[in-house]
């Protein structure tokens, strides 16, 4: 018996199909070869919403550890990983900036007269200067005990000394009462410029060279010992 023959242009039959020429059974190209079970996309979601809280514990411990908790500013750490940063994109943008590292200049007579909390109030009370003297944009941070850094973005040289200036007269100008007496504490500075061959650690130590020389200038001109 003879098969019926499909008239051109009609479709074949539901379920059936295709043979190659070779008489294989071609598969239809809407049909994916391995479709994913449904039960994995809540364990993709939660493995997603995993990783996201893990990075996020990365990043806080990270910021932890640069950050100075008593000053709420970055730690010697954090500042460096900031300045080397900041190095690069000057390099990078050919854009400027300057360095200053500030010594507090009696801090240890006050904590061996009043004790440590009386110097951590002026510790805080001179961060609080630094930050409403710099912009948001620059950085701060305590390179160790009664040293502090300042990153500054586009100042020149003159007025990098100057910005430097105006931080040690603010800081003069404080004043605290502990028990009985008020005194006050001060601060040396110390400036280094960042340009297109700058490096870290050798504005650091530029700053930091400066800085004593600074102090020993105050201290010829004060006429007494600053510590």
């Amino acid at each position: 018996m003879k098969k019926k023959a499909r008239t051109p242009g009609t479709k074949a039959p539901a379920g059936s199909a295709k043979r190659d020429k070779s008489g294989g059974v071609q598969r239809k190209a809407s049909q994916p070869l391995h479709a994913p079970p449904d039960d994995s996309r809540p364990a993709v979601r939660r493995l997603r919403a995993q990783l996201a809280q893990a990075q996020a514990r990365i990043d806080e411990l990270q910021a932890s550890a640069e950050t100075d908790f008593l000053l709420d500013i970055a730690n010697r750490r954090g500042f460096e990983r900031e300045l080397n940063r900041a190095i690069a994109f000057i390099k990078r943008y050919r854009a400027s900036g300057a360095l200053i590292v500030l010594d507090v200049d009696r801090l240890k007579p006050i904590n061996d007269a009043f004790g440590h909390a009386a110097g951590d109030q002026v510790l805080k009370a001179i961060v609080d200067v630094l930050k409403r003297q710099v912009r948001s944009s620059d950085v701060i941070g305590r390179l160790g005990g009664d040293e502090f850094a300042l990153l500054l973005w586009n100042l020149s040289e003159t007025d990098a000394h100057a910005k430097a200036a105006a931080l040690e007269e603010a800081i003069d100008r404080l004043t605290f009462v502990f028990g009985d007496r008020t005194i006050s504490a001060g601060a040396s500075a110390g400036v280094a410029t960042l340009g297109l061959h700058a490096e870290a650690s050798r504005a650091l130590e530029a700053a930091d060279s400066a800085m004593y020389v600074r102090k020993a200038h105050r201290r010829h001109e004060a006429g007494r010992q600053i510590p």
